[in-house]
């Protein structure tokens, strides 16, 4: 099955808002989030600085990635693993020091531009085992503070927001090896913290009527449709990972003594899926932008 075609099936379960600026049309994608974001590129180095070792494949978008490998929405809420890492407040902070008054080689507009969100991963996993807060209450406290960050966006000029939920890292080796009652507990807390990331987007959208494209894009069901049928679409391994291939490796089909083709495994090593599964998952967003 082509990935094309496997993007039209997952697609049919991703949650979709109508749009009138399509992906087609999108002249800036600026991204926020953490290392299921984060391609590396620096925006304090400059505007036109270059992405290390990634391109993208798009033709005539110009893309902005703010997101910082271990994010989390605000570093005073959950402590990131290192103090450098940049949360979704500095990343926005970035945005209005760089890019919010539309210097020469990022000339954006409100008509032209897609704000990109996905957050969530660290926030959940850091905090679903507290037992000094409940979830949905510091769920409500992490909405307001990322809802706060999109209203700043908004009052910038951004108009079209594209928001993905957290996918289930439930089903993560991380996780796996920490036993079925972790796996259940952040399970319960992945599902509110989406419930309410859904809920704050109608709000958003019903507090501003001059907004454009809107979408919520549900990773969940992508995920879980690949793990659930791990050997129709491929994958040798959905719940371990290869230590060798770990880090990365230097091409798409590298293949060690002892491991699968690394393209076969969905996970690249204890949280993160491999771009294998990037790659279908960015086929169905892009399809239900250009709808």
């Amino acid at each position: 099955m082509s990935l094309h075609r496997m993007s039209l099936v997952l697609l049919g379960i991703a949650s979709v808002a109508s749009a009138e600026l399509t992906w087609g049309d999108t002249k800036f994608l600026f991204t926020f989030g953490d290392s299921y974001t984060t391609d590396g590129f620096n925006i304090s180095a400059g505007v036109d600085s270059p992405v290390p070792g990634g391109t993208y494949n798009v033709t005539d978008t110009k893309v902005f990635n703010l997101a910082s490998g271990g994010a989390t929405i605000d570093s005073k809420l959950v402590t990131p693993f290192e103090p450098t890492v940049l949360s979704i407040v500095d990343q926005v902070s970035q945005f209005n020091q760089f890019l919010a008054a539309k210097p020469a080689g990022a000339q954006w507009s409100s008509d032209n531009s897609l704000f990109a969100i996905w957050i969530g991963i660290n926030d959940v996993g850091d905090s679903f085992a507290w037992t000094n807060v409940t979830q949905i209450g510091f769920h409500k406290v992490l909405m307001a503070k990322l809802f706060g960050q999109v209203e700043d966006l908004y009052e910038k000029g951004a108009r079209s927001f594209l928001f993905l939920t957290v996918p289930p890292t439930n089903r993560a080796p991380l996780i796996i090896e920490q036993g079925r009652n972790a796996s259940a507990q952040i399970a319960l807390a992945l599902a509110d913290y989406n419930s309410q990331l859904k809920e704050n987007v109608r709000a958003f959208q019903a507090k501003h009527h001059d907004l454009d494209q809107v979408n919520v894009f549900d990773t969940q069901p992508v995920f879980n449709t690949l793990l659930d049928n791990a050997n129709t679409f491929g994958f040798v391994n959905s719940t371990g990972f290869c230590e060798a291939y770990q880090n990365g490796t230097p091409d798409v089909t590298t293949q060690v003594a002892g491991c699968a083709p690394v393209s076969s495994y969905f996970w690249l090593n204890t949280l993160h899926p491999l771009f294998t599964v990037h790659n279908i998952l960015a086929h169905a967003i892009s399809t239900v932008l250009s709808a």
